[in-house]
């Protein structure tokens, strides 16, 4: 009931998006480790199949001698689809042959795309043809190929749920730690633009992270640069209004930052903390302009 792809890029990011006519199928089909792999796993789905997998690729086991060994255990396993991608590119994957057709997985170099219940063939070569020409962020390069997934037929039943997560390439002490992107669309009756907008958060989120690390090393061009970046892809983001006027606030422009306030008041006490905890950096004049209380530093 399903299409999914999994892969990797160049500087050896892993990922896996997925899109169903299902509700929530981020909490069942994507899984990820940084550095060890990622997973989907789908058709009469069996989340298990997600971190046992993974387990066994940090273990030493190959792609294919792992995802044979829990078939190989599964009495319902001619019902499921199942894809796996290690750090080191390579794939294995299993269509069960009582999935539901069109069903099939096709892979390549650091990728695997799998469909099943799909409206016309070719919906797997149709992902690796969109992922393959791509290039630019992993997350990017997946949500286009889910895209050329949709435009090849999709779903019979339409579209309600997707997913998308990318884990870096280094392993991490926490199984959970290393996790890059993670976006998902629990039912919408248009998941993949939800998710593409979902993508523009995120990534301005990044943007915000690094425009502070610049800013605290003292290069204000770059994080006025990645402020630009952030205002661009989420204008609508709370989060970044506040980032963005608290950046123009350093620079000498406060009007932002006093129209922030004047809307959301609390924002005045989230300023004497950051200002607490040398999270920001103006002064006491400044603060009194902006009308927030600023005890002598």
């Amino acid at each position: 009931m399903t299409y999914s792809i999994v892969a990797r890029d160049g500087d050896g990011r892993m990922g896996v998006a997925v899109q169903t006519c299902v509700m929530g199928v981020g909490a069942i089909c994507p899984w990820g480790r940084a550095g060890v792999g990622v997973v989907a796993t789908q058709a009469f789905s069996l989340a298990g199949y997600g971190p046992r997998l993974l387990d066994r690729l940090a273990a030493g086991e190959s792609p294919a001698a792992a995802l044979g060994a829990l078939a190989a255990a599964d009495e319902r396993r001619e019902q499921r689809q199942v894809a796996v991608l290690a750090a080191d590119g390579v794939t294995a994957a299993f269509t069960g042959s009582d999935t539901i057709p069109f069903a099939g997985d096709v892979q390549g170099d650091g990728f695997s795309c799998q469909a099943n219940m799909m409206a016309a063939p070719g919906v797997p070569e149709a992902m690796r043809d969109a992922f393959v020409a791509s290039n630019g962020p992993l997350q990017r390069r997946l949500l286009g190929a889910m895209r050329a997934a949709e435009a090849a037929g999709g779903d019979f039943r339409g579209r309600q749920s997707a997913a998308l997560l990318v884990v870096e390439a280094d392993v991490r002490d926490e199984s959970w730690e290393g996790v890059a992107v993670d976006v998902r669309v629990d039912d919408d009756p248009e998941p993949l633009d939800r998710l593409e907008r979902l993508l523009d958060v995120s990534e301005a989120y990044e943007a915000m992270r690094a425009g502070t690390a610049a800013a605290k090393s003292g290069d204000l061009a770059e994080a006025g640069r990645l402020a630009q970046r952030a205002a661009a892809l989420a204008p609508h983001d709370q989060n970044v209004i506040g980032w963005v006027a608290v950046l123009r606030a350093h620079a000498g422009d406060l009007r932002p930052l006093q129209e922030l306030i004047a809307r959301r008041p609390g924002t005045r006490q989230l300023l004497d903390w950051l200002r607490a905890h040398d999270e920001v950096q103006l002064s006491d004049e400044v603060m009194q302009q902006l009308g927030a209380s600023a005890p002598g530093r």
